[in-house]
């Protein structure tokens, strides 16, 4: 039998990479991350990128988009690579859309195809994504209903998977055909919501301080990115990049990158709250690190099978 994965989980801002590299000094353990904007070159400060080593970061340009099928792939190959040198290895991060591919498995959905892809956006230049999200409610009603009018990547992706297979989406969403993995799953947050509110805060402005902005222009400066991209629609990104293009001012990018983060920890929790098997573990608590190591201290110590 599969070893379970090891998942350190929680909302952004939570502490969880203070809470994992305590974890790596104490038992030698590699970190992966598990966050969909470390993937891209170039989003660091925005991104909270770690100084400690962490498998998946840095790994994509800022124009591609990866996916949760390229996640699952890559994870598995770093932990086979981890237990080649005689470690085991930690996830950690907030990306849940990551973790449930991971943990409860993909369906067979067929691989993009760049022409079929060039079509639809083709098309979507000239009417419009609510017209495309239209196209899409008539033959993929239930994909439809899950996304907003102008989430062009995924509305993109339903009707590509359609014109490809003449299948919808969700009908290959539904016919999922891996087996699940064991993992054992911890949630680092903090009791207080107020509190974690006032971390997500402080931290924004710090990133501000240590130059976001400048990050940001960057990727701006840049001319072959856009707001239809996963790494510029990333939360802070995406503000930030309102405010260079003029749509509204620095104080107002502040704020508006505030709110979103805090709405993101909001969704997280929540998806959180409905994953079962999961301990939670206050990150406020004063030995809330402690509490992380010793609920993995038998499994960690324990020789590789």
């Amino acid at each position: 039998m599969a070893e379970p994965l090891i998942c350190l989980m929680g909302p952004t801002a939570a502490g969880k990479t203070d809470a994992a590299v305590a974890l790596a000094e104490s038992f030698d353990v590699e970190l992966i991350s598990v966050d969909s904007a470390l993937v891209y070159r170039g989003l660091c400060i925005g991104a909270a990128q770690p100084d400690y080593p962490h498998h998946l970061i840095d790994i994509r340009d800022p124009a591609d988009v990866y996916t949760a099928a390229n996640f699952v792939e890559d994870t598995l190959s770093c932990i086979a690579d981890a237990r080649a040198r005689g470690r085991r290895a930690v996830l950690v991060g907030g990306t849940m859309m990551y973790y449930r591919a991971l943990i409860e498995g993909l369906s067979d959905m067929p691989a993009s195809d760049p022409v079929i892809r060039a079509e639809i956006e083709l098309e979507a230049s000239r009417v419009g994504w609510p017209e495309m999200h239209r196209e899409l409610s008539a033959v993929d009603p239930d994909a439809a209903n899950s996304l907003h009018p102008n989430h062009s990547q995924r509305i993109s992706r339903a009707l590509e998977v359609f014109r490809q297979t003449g299948i919808p989406m969700s009908q290959w969403q539904r016919a999922n055909t891996h087996e699940a993995r064991d993992a054992i799953c911890l949630a680092l947050a903090p009791e207080d919501r107020a509190t974690l509110h006032a971390r997500i805060e402080t931290r924004f402005d710090r990133m501000l301080e240590a130059g976001f902005v400048e990050e940001v222009e960057a990727l701006y400066d840049r001319g072959d990115l856009h707001t239809d991209l996963p790494a510029i629609r990333a939360v802070g990104y995406r503000q930030i990049w309102s405010h260079l293009s003029g749509e509204f001012s620095l104080e107002d990018a502040r704020d508006k990158g505030i709110a979103a983060t805090r709405q993101l920890a909001k969704r997280q929790i929540t998806w959180l709250r409905g994953w079962s098997g999961l301990h939670w573990i206050d990150s406020e608590a004063k030995d809330g690190q402690e509490q992380v190591k010793n609920h993995l201290r038998n499994y960690l110590e324990a020789p590789l099978s």
